[in-house]
């Protein structure tokens, strides 16, 4: 089983970086990118990632921040816990929290679907910047399907090894992940780990349920032909977002911080070219053309924009183990 060590070192990550210009780099090493263009897009074909710098500004990430307390607090309507209770239609105001804003924001560990009732976080799934650089490793057409806003204050799990392609399957395995810091991201406070070239061979690795106190409820991936020991931290600096392939192979610790949170939003794109088998077929309807359409078109054309969209998901909270495993 692969499973991390308590005790992975900190390695520069010098063999993901190119040596044909002077390049900004974080501590560790990585290649952040000032700007979409075809070396950020050459970077994620070879490695399966691109930093992009100031993706969101500082005030940009203070508000998507704002709203996560007042998503924490109830103001945009209840939050539900698990995905089976997020299908409830219920439309009940949602009574509010109690406590101090840390008090709050620690009973959390990720919610999904914040831009479903966040302006801010609906503008950074928008967001030009990073829009550019979706459009430069996707293609000119480029629809959205999830969003997910992660507390995790000190103590809270991490996510084992996986892929995300996996928990949300495209046709034409376009799936990319976009992770903005919200706050500075860091190994103490459980910033992200990735298997860098991991996403080449196309493969979805086999799943297993893990009992793991540093993971959440979330299946891990094994049986890959990496070593942990060559996973690399994306160490970053809040604004950056990682910009990442569904079939890249990534994973993160808890947060061991003496104090504070790893705030970050979690946005997830495809071209919009494929359909999305996202759901169950529909009575009648044949799996190769089920498509859910709970989508945001961020650019280009829809293909399918005859079908119309619809409003399916809610926000709702990942169990993380401390109120169980909604398995």
């Amino acid at each position: 089983m692969n499973r991390p060590s308590r005790n992975e070192s900190r390695r520069p990550m010098t063999t993901v970086l190119s040596n044909t210009r002077k390049q900004r780099t974080n501590g560790a090493g990585l290649q952040l990118f000032e700007r979409a263009d075809a070396d950020l897009a050459d970077h994620y074909a070879k490695f399966g990632f691109a930093l992009l710098a100031d993706a969101l500004t500082p005030d940009e990430v203070a508000a998507v921040n704002m709203d996560a307390l007042k998503l924490c607090r109830g103001d945009f309507g209840q939050i539900r816990y698990g995905l089976k209770d997020a299908d409830l239609d219920d439309d009940t105001p949602a009574e509010p929290a109690l406590g101090t804003d840390e008090e709050v924001l620690r009973r959390y560990l990720c919610i999904h679907f914040p831009h479903k009732v966040s302006v801010a976080a609906r503008q950074a799934l928008n967001n030009p910047r990073i829009v550019d650089a979706l459009t430069a490793v996707i293609g000119p057409n480029v629809k959205a399907m999830q969003s997910m806003l992660f507390i995790k204050s000190e103590g809270k799990p991490g996510q084992a090894w996986h892929q995300d392609e996996y928990f949300i399957p495209t046709r034409d395995r376009s799936l990319t992940g976009v992770w903005i810091a919200l706050d500075d991201a860091t190994v103490e406070n459980g910033c992200l780990w990735v298997l860098p070239g991991s996403h080449r061979r196309g493969v979805l690795y086999p799943t297993q349920l893990q009992t793991d106190p540093r993971f959440d409820c979330t299946v891990e991936a094994y049986a890959f032909p990496y070593r942990d020991e060559d996973a690399v931290p994306v160490e970053i600096p809040a604004g950056t977002a990682l910009i990442f392939n569904g079939y890249l192979l990534h994973r993160s610790l808890e947060n061991s911080g003496r104090h504070g949170y790893r705030r970050a939003l979690a946005n997830h794109y495809m071209s919009a070219e494929s359909l999305l088998p996202w759901r169950p077929p529909r009575e009648g309807e044949h799996m190769a053309i089920a498509d859910y359409r709970d989508i945001v078109m961020v650019a280009g054309d829809d293909p399918y924009a005859y079908k119309g969209t619809e409003d399916l998901a809610k926000p709702y909270s990942r169990p993380d183990k401390d109120g169980g495993c909604d398995r």
